[in-house]
This record gives C-alpha cells, structure tokens and sequence, in this order.
C-alpha cells in the first residue's frame, strides 16, 4: 500500500537512473528540429480551430501571473506539495501585489466566462503557459507547462456523464486529425508505429483498480494502455475501494463526488477524467488532457470539506461559486507540448519545447540519440 501512496501525486519518473532504464534506447527523430517546427506549428493550428469548431470556444488571453489574493492559482494536487513561484510586485505601492506565476489557468477560465459573457454552451480557448517548479523533470515532465486550457458554459441539465463523454469524444477527434494531418506533411511519422487509434475507451477508475487490484497508479493505466491504446478515466479524485483515490485532484474545480454510475452492485463517482494513450516511442503511459465538469457551490463545499481547505471557501474565486456570480461550466487543459510529442513521434518534450533541463538529463539524452532544443 506505500506504493499506492507514494503514487498519488508527485508525477515523474523521481530518479536518473531509471530515467536511463525507459528512455529508448535505438532512437531517431524522424524529423529534424526545423520539420518538428513546421509540423508542430500546422499541428497547433488544426487543434486550435478544431476546439474552437467543435465546443464553441473564442481564443481570449490568459493570464501568466495572477494575484495570490484572489485564490484563482491551481494548486494541482491539493496536498500542498506543489507551490507556485510568487514574488512581489508594484514599485511604489505601501504594500506589494503578492504575484504567483500560474500553475494552470484552471479556476481563471470560469472566471472569465462571465468576464466575456458567454452564454450557455459558448466559452473561451487559451494559449496558456505556465512554471510548475516542484515537478521532478524527465522526458515528459517539464518545469515550463503550455495548455490549451478551455472552458465552456453549460446548464444543470448539462452536468451528466453523457455529456462529458460526448465533449471528449469531440476532443478526440480533433487530435487524432491532427496527427493526421501530421503524417500528410511528413509520411515517415506512419512508419513502423501503428495508427493513431480512433476509438477512446471509457473506463471508470474503479473499474480499473478492479482489473487491477494490487497494482499503483501508473503502474494500473500502464496495463489498461497495452489493451486500449487510447482510454479515458473517470472518476479522477474520489477515494476508490482500496481507500486511495485513483490520483489526487485539486477539490475546488473539477467535480469527482457526484454519483454518475452504479455496477455490480457499487456505486462510482465523478464528472471528469483524463485522456491517456499508450506512447510506442517511449512504450510508455503517455498523459495528453485533463478535463471534467465543474463544481457546484454544494460540490465544492463537500470536496473542501474532504481535502480540509474549507478555509479557502473565503477567497474571492470560491465566493463567486458559492454566491452564484459565475456560471456552471465544463473545462480542461490540453498539454501541448506533450500532445506534439505524441504525434510527431518523439521520446522527449525537449524535442518540441525549449526550456531548462538537468545536465545529467541532457547527457543521458545525448547518449541516447534524443537531442533537446536549447
């Protein structure tokens, strides 16, 4: 049961050493730094027409630092084990903004939807980038994040299973033509890997620790991946029967306390999930979304209560849930650069993002063919 712990949060992979045990070791970039460009840049393009298409969104700025005050920062995990970079800001003033990089554009997306008055199924794209400097960083996690974080507004009527899985399938499709569209320009990323699948599987993640019973996390979606190339999880945050949810979860956006599905006699929680897919350069679990039906002012209350942060349901953004001042909403974010890292075939996030690495990372790369841009 430790492992299961030890799994519930803290992504990566925690040593170098067995950074070099997965890392492929007969790789080659199948494109080179300026096709990865030009694929990833076409790439980019059809996935941010294709959202805005398929879920009714307008590309709106977002915000790369928000004030602490304001409570609108995604504390990721909700154990407190990932903190966001914060400085003083505001030369002159008595008392300094308290400023905070974001970590994800979570709970600013339901702010704005009524910031831009949206209307029921309309809402907001972003071009989100972000520092998350608590993660361990190996070939797919990264300090620097960039997201297509999304946000519609929808009804009461709206916040089923059916319609989440109705918006992901939407998603879906619009990545898997993406890849596509990848492999027109360059046809090389068709060969020797098999098809970007077309089917999503839909698994609750209590049906997955039942398959899987003794087994961690990462180590359950491992298995469920090498059957279902392509699955999204339910139930991301809820406590499953060993005791341990299936990952931890922040309380305050996503909604993983409704009852949606009774099987076999159990009863299984929550409105939202992640997409994962089954990565063949790596041959390794690969993460592309996040996503899921928001809280209510009710569904908030019983998640803050269970995370023990009702303290937090005096911020700002909390209040505005609590008080009815911004609409009832689905939203998630799409990672890109791990998105292009699945489509153009590539063992590392280096290949399609530049930002800061460990040495020792980037000398195991180098040994195994895997250059990252600097």
């Amino acid at each position: 049961m430790a492992d299961k712990k030890a799994d519930l949060a803290g992504p990566g992979i925690s040593t170098y050493e067995e950074v070099e045990k997965i890392l492929p070791t007969d790789y080659k970039s199948l494109l080179t730094p300026m096709e990865t460009m030009k694929a990833l840049y076409a790439v980019k393009k059809h996935i941010e027409d294709g959202l805005a298409r398929e879920l009714n969104l307008q590309m709106v700025q977002v915000p790369l630092i928000v004030d602490k005050e304001s409570g609108v920062n995604d504390m990721l995990d909700r154990d407190g084990s990932r903190t966001p970079v914060e400085f003083p800001c505001g030369l002159g003033l008595d008392k300094p903004i308290t400023a905070q990089v974001v970590q994800a554009a979570t709970k600013w997306k339901r702010m704005a939807l009524k910031e831009f008055g949206c209307k029921v199924g309309e809402g907001v794209l972003t071009d989100m980038r972000a520092v998350r400097k608590d993660y361990f960083l190996d070939h797919d996690h990264s300090a620097y994040v960039d997201q297509w974080d999304w946000e519609r507004v929808i009804t009461e009527k709206d916040r089923t299973l059916d319609y989440l899985k109705d918006t992901v399938q939407r998603i879906w499709k619009v990545l898997h033509g993406a890849g596509k569209l990848a492999q027109e320009m360059y046809p090389q990323l068709a060969d020797g890997f098999p098809d970007f699948p077309e089917e999503l599987t839909f698994l609750h993640a209590e049906e997955i620790l039942d398959m899987f019973p003794d087994l961690p996390r990462k180590q359950r979606e491992t298995e469920i991946l090498k059957k279902y190339p392509a699955v999204f999880i339910i139930g991301i945050g809820w406590p499953l029967e060993d005791g341990y949810p299936h990952e931890m979860r922040a309380a305050d956006y996503d909604d993983w306390v409704t009852e949606t599905i009774t099987k076999n006699g159990k009863t299984m929680h929550g409105i939202n999930g992640d997409i994962l897919v089954w990565n063949p350069v790596t041959k390794r679990r690969h993460e592309l979304t996040s996503m899921g039906v928001r809280v209510t002012k009710d569904t908030l209350v019983t998640q803050m209560k269970m995370a023990g942060l009702e303290k937090d349901l005096e911020l700002p953004y909390h209040q505005a849930i609590l008080n009815d001042e911004i609409p009832l909403s689905i939203g998630g974010g799409i990672g890109q650069s791990r998105t292009y890292m699945y489509l153009l075939r590539k063992a590392h996030l280096g290949e399609v993002s530049v930002t800061v690495w460990p040495k020792q990372l980037k000398e195991i790369c180098e040994k195994k063919n895997i250059y990252v841009l600097e």
